[in-house]
């Protein structure tokens, strides 16, 4: 991995590497999503029925694990990781505790409403098949599937609502073609929405604090009236205003956050005081990085507070790292980890295939 890390350093320019923690210290994209859920069965039962997903590991939530996010000795808990097809990233780790009081994180909340992360996007090769299925299944919706442009892209989008208010964002490519990384009915996921009280401040967190680097930051509206997947009234749509920025730790098609502001709404709720474990959602997302504890002492610099840190933390069974996360100033979760346990389990997941 640090191999990796200094092609890249040749590649831009030692001078830009330096500068930029993310490549100095290789923050790679992010592996999975920990989702709290009560009952794992029917929550992955989507990707695995609908997108062939399969279990990558399950078992026991290890003592280190609980302890490390701050949950009481008496709580135990269940996970499973589960993976699109042929890929080791983007996956989605479904925890469930036990003997502790849960609530939904968002709860009741509209897509405007802050705290919490919002959703996991994902990518489909066939959006309106899928919506169908998955309202078959159970699921629901804001809205029917919304075609629309986005840059040089020919896109439809429908957000998909599950237990719990956990949002996962489907998104179709019909031009141009989409061949990044395999697609078919469910992709792996590659970016996750927050909705936020200041979008520039959220941006600059991220981009300045933690050193990603800016895909977009636009606040362009179309000025006439135009369908929401977000539930937004079709007549309100020219003057609810949507802003959004998209960060990414490295150039890709993966491991992106995005950030967006909805103004225009009054009386809106804020989430972010309960967006911890155990309550029940999108609880974070975790990156791998080479060399961790650097990389940490250069965001404690910034002056970036840690939330949660533990050391050699058992992951997966037989997997121990070390581990730390941080809040964004909507509360949201981000936690890094020490890469050598991704390597060495992509490592064994490949030779057991």
């Amino acid at each position: 991995m640090v191999m990796l890390a200094m092609i890249a350093a040749a590649a831009l320019g030692e001078s830009t590497v330096s500068e930029n923690p993310t490549l100095r210290y290789n923050v790679q994209p992010w592996t999975e999503a920990v989702v709290s859920v009560e009952d794992i069965a029917s929550a992955k039962r989507l990707f695995v029925e609908l997108g062939d997903w399969h279990v990558s590991a399950k078992g026991a939530l290890d003592r280190s694990e609980l302890d490390y996010w701050k949950l009481p000795g008496t709580v135990t808990g269940e996970y499973e990781r589960v993976c699109a097809p042929k890929v080791h990233t983007g996956c989605i780790r479904f925890v469930s505790f036990a003997g502790v009081e849960q609530r939904p994180i968002r709860l009741a909340a509209r897509a405007w409403d802050t705290g919490g992360i919002y959703s996991i996007m994902v990518r489909s090769d066939n959006v309106p098949a899928l919506f169908d299925a998955a309202i078959k299944m159970g699921w629901w919706a804001e809205s029917e599937p919304v075609r629309f442009t986005f840059g040089q892209s020919d896109l439809r989008n429908v957000v998909l609502t599950g237990p719990h208010g956990i949002n996962i964002a489907v998104y179709e490519r019909i031009s141009p073609a989409f061949t990044a990384f395999p697609v078919g009915r469910i992709s792996q996921g590659f970016n996750s929405m927050r909705m936020v009280k200041d979008r520039p401040k959220a941006r600059d967190f991220y981009r300045d604090l933690l050193g990603f680097s800016v895909l977009f930051d636009s606040a362009s509206e179309p000025a006439d009236p135009a369908r929401s997947n977000f539930g937004i009234p079709l007549n309100y749509t020219p003057t609810i205003k949507r802003a959004a920025a998209a960060l990414q730790p490295r150039t890709g098609e993966t491991g992106r956050v995005e950030v967006m502001q909805i103004d225009g709404f009054t009386g809106g709720s804020d989430y972010s005081s309960l967006a911890s474990p155990p309550n029940l959602g999108i609880i974070s997302l975790r990156y791998p990085v080479d060399d961790l504890a650097a990389y940490r002492a250069s965001l404690e610099r910034r002056g970036v507070k840690v939330t949660y840190s533990a050391a050699k933390v058992k992951i997966d069974g037989g997997y121990v790292t070390d581990i730390f996360a941080v809040r964004d100033p909507d509360g949201n979760i981000t936690e890094f980890y020490d890469s050598g346990m991704f390597a060495l389990r992509k490592q064994i997941e490949e030779m057991v295939k």
